[in-house]
């Protein structure tokens, strides 16, 4: 569960792909002095944080520098997935038919935790499913406070590292595991609803009653910890999040994506219609999401999106996520939309970064990677060439950046 970081690991372990729309890679960068120093000072800093010496001791004595992680880290490649391809993999039969099994076996617990959360339980399961496959996958071997460590030591993104490494601190203060208890993945993620050490430290719940917060033993803890995460976000009771659509061979496309909301009754008038039933022509906010651009699957993202964005910031996930979210609560497959949108390749993609770098219309390097900045750099130059603007990669785009270079 990485928000606004690139490092996908879990089950999910190909959620940031070449079509994600996740943020775009930061630069590697080189250290200035030993681990061993860096560590003795945040050491001194989580005492005058208020963190007492005994739990600093217990989970930071003896901790040492993994050159593996970083490896780990500077070595994730771009993956070239399109929505489909992710989602049919991710909600394939089997995990939609366990899912279902998981709603009706924790019925009783799922309904609790949305009394107190407003998160219905098919929100809940999909993000188990999608996370652990319902905790089957458990989070790898790796010492979460090992990981943390290393990772802020290194300067990449240090600032949020941090911050985890400061959370497991405060878990392991607070009692809810022990330092030898947590482990998970090699980022630093635990459990079977894969949290960060931070959000587990601000966000977990004790469901189970038993005095501390568990999330990698306790299904109740790990559940409603992620419902309430979710809340968290902005979370609204009663509120749709997703809804697959049909679009117009025609529209303004310029108008689809996240960062565009209008009345249900502007898309109607644009000519978008309700995959399965009625749209209703009302004024309940929508964004239109093109993952695969106009010609693959649609639809429309309610505020309540925002809370999958916010859980991970790469848009294929998060879509895939709300997805699995409808078809548990009982929405058909996805249709494949109205044409057949050709998967870019990572050449493709470093090309079209270089002529829209050249255009002045993206900031940064070429390194295959469709991120959010990449996304609104390519709907800007489908603008400038007149070609529809559903910021989604195709060959003719490049070849037109090409003319006008």
């Amino acid at each position: 569960m990485w928000r606004r970081i690139l490092a996908v690991s879990g089950a999910a372990a190909l959620a940031v792909t070449v079509l994600s729309g996740s943020v775009d890679a930061a630069p590697r960068c080189r250290n200035t002095g030993s681990f061993e120093a860096w560590l003795a000072a945040f050491k001194k800093d989580a005492e005058q944080q208020g963190i007492s010496r005994q739990a600093i001791s217990a989970a930071l004595d003896g901790v040492t520098f993994d050159p593996a992680i970083i490896r780990r880290d500077s070595g994730q490649g771009v993956f070239q997935q399109s929505f489909l391809q992710f989602a049919g993999r991710m909600t394939g039969a089997g995990r939609y038919q366990n899912g279902l099994k998981q709603l009706k076996a924790n019925a009783a617990l799922l309904s609790r935790i949305e009394q107190r959360t407003g998160v219905p339980p098919p929100v809940v399961v999909a993000l188990w499913g999608l996370e652990s496959d319902y905790g089957a996958y458990k989070g790898g071997t790796y010492s979460i406070i090992r990981s943390v460590a290393t990772l802020a030591y290194d300067c990449r993104r240090s600032e949020f590292f941090r911050a985890q490494l400061m959370g497991a601190l405060r878990i392991v203060e607070r009692g809810d595991l022990r330092p030898d208890q947590m482990i998970g993945n090699w980022a630093g993620e635990l459990g079977p609803t894969q949290f960060t050490p931070g959000d587990y430290f601000k966000h977990g719940i004790d469901f189970d009653g038993d005095g501390r917060v568990d999330m990698v033993h306790s299904v109740p803890d790990a559940l409603a910890s992620a419902a309430n995460l979710m809340k968290s976000f902005g979370w609204q009771k009663g509120q749709p999040w997703l809804q697959e659509v049909r679009v117009p061979a025609e529209m303004p496309w310029q108008e689809s994506g996240l960062d565009n909301q209008h009345p249900r009754s502007q898309w109607v008038k644009w000519g978008v219609s309700a995959a399965q039933g009625q749209l209703t022509a009302d004024s309940l906010p929508a964004s239109l999401i093109l993952p695969m651009g106009r010609l693959g699957p649609a639809f429309l993202a309610y505020p309540n999106f925002k809370s999958y964005t916010e859980w991970n910031a790469a848009i294929v996930y998060a879509t895939t996520a709300a997805y699995f979210g409808t078809r548990l609560a009982g929405a058909p497959p996805v249709g494949p939309g109205n044409g057949q949108p050709v998967v870019p390749t990572t050449e493709q993609i470093v090309e079209l970064q270089r002529l829209l770098i050249a255009r002045r219309l993206l900031i940064g390097e070429a390194d295959g990677r469709l991120g959010s900045a990449s996304r609104a750099a390519v709907k800007q130059g489908q603008m400038k060439v007149g070609l529809p603007a559903d910021a989604y990669p195709t060959q003719e785009l490049i070849e037109r950046l090409r003319v006008g270079r």
